[in-house]
């Protein structure tokens, strides 16, 4: 039973531990992996046959919307558990590339704007982490701004901007905002762990991060990638 394999686990070699550890992982994140792409792929051919029915596309969407965020949150999974089994390699990458694919993700919603001013620029970071922490960032811009309103990213010699003109935050909020699972004034989703894990990933990438945000008038995040800029 399951006492039996625990206690295996726990009198076996490190070395031999940690490849269990990551093999058990793998197949627990297999399986999770596996309804999630038969939502996808079945909620995206339903679609195709519902086109002129309006409430059965709505629920759809519903259902795809729910699926993106859940994808999210299971790369947020996988990449918070590779991290605690193994040191994550870090790369040297041009920052332009890198953010113009993220941008690109999120302008396939068609929902929001977004401009690009980045001039020439080479970081090594956690690639995955980086691209996490600015996903995150992104996405909140996007689900706390009005339907087509612009989302600026902007870099000014090390300073990464990304600046919005949603609904922003008075200052109770800014000072809960990487609080895990702290809701602002959207009741449907709340911040989550995202902001809370954006703050880790720069903590441990010596990234300083700070929020300027006005009630009404949007809200401005700074990256320092003074640290990993090379």
């Amino acid at each position: 039973g399951w006492g039996y394999i625990i206690s295996s686990h726990l009198l076996a070699p490190k070395a031999e531990l940690d490849a269990n550890l990551s093999h058990l992982t793998s197949e627990i994140l297999h399986e999770l992996n596996i309804p999630l792409s038969t939502i996808k792929a079945n909620s995206a051919m339903l679609k195709k046959r519902v086109m002129d029915d309006e409430k059965s596309l709505q629920r759809l969407n519903r259902i795809e919307a729910s699926s993106v965020r859940l994808e999210r949150l299971y790369k947020e999974l996988v990449y918070s558990i590779k991290k605690e089994l193994h040191p994550i390699a870090k790369e040297k990458l041009l920052l332009e590339p890198l953010l113009r694919e993220r941008i690109e993700t999120f302008e396939a919603f068609g929902r929001n704007s977004f401009s690009l001013d980045i001039g020439e620029m080479f970081i090594e970071i956690d690639k995955i982490g980086f691209e996490k922490m600015i996903d995150n960032l992104l996405m909140n811009a996007m689900k706390y701004s009005s339907k087509e309103s612009l989302i600026k990213v902007i870099l000014k010699e090390n300073l990464l901007m990304i600046i919005d003109e949603g609904i922003g935050m008075d200052e109770t909020q800014l000072l809960r905002v990487y609080e895990r699972y702290y809701q602002s004034d959207n009741k449907e989703e709340g911040q989550g762990i995202g902001l809370a894990l954006v703050k880790a990933y720069c903590d441990d990438e010596g990234i300083e991060i700070q929020i300027q945000s006005e009630k009404g008038l949007g809200t401005s995040v700074s990256l320092n990638l003074e640290k990993v800029h090379v």
